[in-house]
């Protein structure tokens, strides 16, 4: 481990100290807090929730049956509340309460009156708390639940409840209001800051908190929100989680005759043009850096608030992403280095990684992050081998904390060195627009500078790419080993099929069109892969794979072009290309 990577580590531990003495001074502030707890005995208003809902899922909560990440728990009659839960992720979604909204769509009276018993069984009860409970971001997302879905609760209900409910809401709130030390970096903070403000615009008595928490919210947005509309993260699931709640509340603060903070407007401004940056042809997102699939529905419902519907920018610098658009070909390219280290617990070591897509159709990906089971994939999915790049040595770009107890200290596993030096340059020339970046993260273990070129043609019918490892003037490659492999993941929904040559791939695309993956000077392999990201959990795909020894062949040339025939067509002429059998 490299002086700079003990100093990051040494950084990340004794804040995450900081933090946790500080929430252990803070826990009797909430506790002096409850005596002056500022009355609050009216909900003024109740935000929108943008999020989808579906009426089916209000029967199957009545039933018992809480279907949650991917997990099925049924009650038998027990409280939901005291059975083990499946999975954090599970728990985290029941606790979080955003399964109100499901029984808010349904809108009967059976389950008004079964919200009003379930949030009664989880208030009653003080003893069975957990300590997923007490996350700051799970109870940042029970607090917004709670106040958007209170017309559902409150609705047809006696005084007595009534005032429980909002003891309870101003419970939660107060912790959230004094136990801010502990809450980690990145949108679970965003999260918290949210919620606050929307109890300060919601609750009746809570005006002295609106200024404060508004200011609060201000800082961290111009932090955390880029220049160009990305998160510090680089996550583009940060900017769909953010603005599903962002949106409601700019909607609220209007609600309230307040005006809203021009920091909130101005973060709003900038991501809308961020979320169409990432999004493919079919609607899809680019999976870097944590990205899941995400809802559909709920995206198209974010973009109905954008009102520049413009093309999407080419280059987004700050947050470090490129793109080429080409006639109906899109390419989507990683081209900056990893985030803070406070930051990275889901960043990728995917440095210079491409995601391809023609029309509706994605052709090659990354591997992504799965929406449900996150912890048994995270190792793979955040390598470099899962991605659509160079792999050097069989490592990743970037290093990452490995050790069991350092991950549980630091709620994850933050990057601890990566590319420090990420280049790019574009250009419009007569072929089509060039892409020409590099990176340093394979620099000081191997000595070696990763480049790489791509070239979309104006009309978008080929990519060309030229991928070269190269020591950097005067150096020299470190060590005996060189190899490497060059890799490019395939949607499922690619049929492949490995040319009789062995330079090529022939790519049949969902509506028959067919390209072709071309490297004229080397061997090409297809070896199995896995998708991540797909609504029903991982499927299996394939990636086409170039291996080469750097001492040998520094560059390795390459290109997607699409056939003018039918698959059937290049079928019969790839056959035809065929060696003949030789006679026994």
């Amino acid at each position: 481990m490299s002086v700079a990577q003990r100093r990051r580590i040494s950084t990340l531990i004794a804040g995450r100290f900081a933090r946790s003495v500080a929430a252990r001074a803070s826990g009797g502030t909430v506790a002096l807090s409850r005596l002056w707890p500022g009355r609050s005995d009216r909900l003024i208003i109740a935000p929108h929730d943008l999020r989808t809902a579906d009426a089916t899922r209000a029967a199957e909560i009545y039933a018992g049956r809480f279907v949650f990440a991917g997990k099925i728990v049924t009650c038998h009659g027990r409280s939901i509340f005291d059975l083990e839960p499946p999975s954090e992720d599970w728990e985290a979604a029941l606790l979080g309460f955003g399964w109100l909204r499901h029984l808010r769509v349904a809108d009967t009276a059976l389950t008004r009156a079964n919200a009003r018993s379930l949030i009664d069984d989880w208030m009653s009860n003080a003893s069975r708390k957990r300590p997923l409970e007490r996350r700051a971001d799970v109870r940042a997302r029970r607090v917004i639940s709670l106040l958007s879905q209170a017309p559902l609760v409150l609705s047809d209900t006696d005084g007595k409840f009534y005032r429980k409910y909002l003891r309870g809401l101003g419970r939660e709130i107060r912790h959230l209001r004094y136990g801010m030390v502990d809450v980690a970096d990145g949108v679970p903070r965003l999260q918290v800051l949210i919620a606050l403000c929307y109890a300060s615009l919601c609750l009746a008595n809570q005006a002295r908190h609106v200024r404060s928490a508004t200011r609060r919210l201000s800082d961290e947005l111009q932090r955390q929100i880029l220049p160009d509309g990305g998160h510090i993260s680089r996550n583009p699931g940060a900017l769909v989680e953010l603005l599903s709640d962002m949106l409601p509340l700019r909607q609220t603060f209007a609600a309230r005759n307040i005006a809203p903070p021009p920091a909130l407007l101005n973060a709003i401004d900038r991501m809308m043009p961020m979320l169409r940056f990432f999004r493919h042809g079919d609607g899809s997102f680019a999976l870097f850096n944590g990205m899941s699939t995400a809802p559909s529905d709920l995206v198209a419902t974010l973009l109905a608030y954008d009102d520049a519907h413009g093309a999407p920018m080419a280059s987004m610098p700050h947050t470090g992403y490129q793109r080429l658009d080409a006639g109906n070909m899109t390419v989507i390219i990683d081209t900056g280095p990893p985030p803070p280290p406070s930051v990275s617990q889901d960043a990728h070591a995917g440095c210079l990684s491409f995601e391809l897509s023609a029309g509706p159709s994605r052709i090659v990906v990354n591997c992504g992050m799965p929406a449900t089971g996150r912890d048994n994939w995270r190792p793979f999915a955040r390598s470099t081998a899962a991605h659509s790049t160079l792999t050097y040595h069989d490592s990743s770009s970037c290093q990452f904390v490995e050790m069991s107890a350092m991950k549980r200290l630091l709620r994850g596993a933050p990057i601890t060195s990566g590319p420090s030096n990420v280049e790019s340059y574009r250009e419009a020339t007569s072929n089509g627009d060039v892409l020409t970046t590099s990176h340093d993260g394979y620099l000081s273990r191997f000595g070696v500078i990763h480049h790489r070129v791509l070239m979309a043609a104006q009309d978008g019918s080929r990519l060309d790419g030229e991928d070269t490892l190269s020591p950097p003037s005067g150096g020299r490659i470190k060590g005996h080993d060189s190899e490497y492999a060059l890799r490019f993941h395939l949607h499922p929904s690619v049929k492949a099929s490995r040319l009789s040559d062995a330079r090529g791939v022939m790519l049949v695309l969902p509506n028959r069109d067919v390209w072709t993956f071309e490297a004229v000077d080397d061997k090409v392999d297809l070896e199995d892969s896995v998708f991540l990201a797909g609504n029903d959990g991982p499927r299996r795909t394939s990636q086409i794979v170039i291996r080469q020894d750097a001492r040998q062949v520094s560059t390795i040339r390459w290109s997607f072009v699409r056939s003018s025939t039918s698959a059937a067509q290049t079928n019969a002429r790839r056959n035809a290309r065929r060696e003949p059998e030789l006679p026994l």
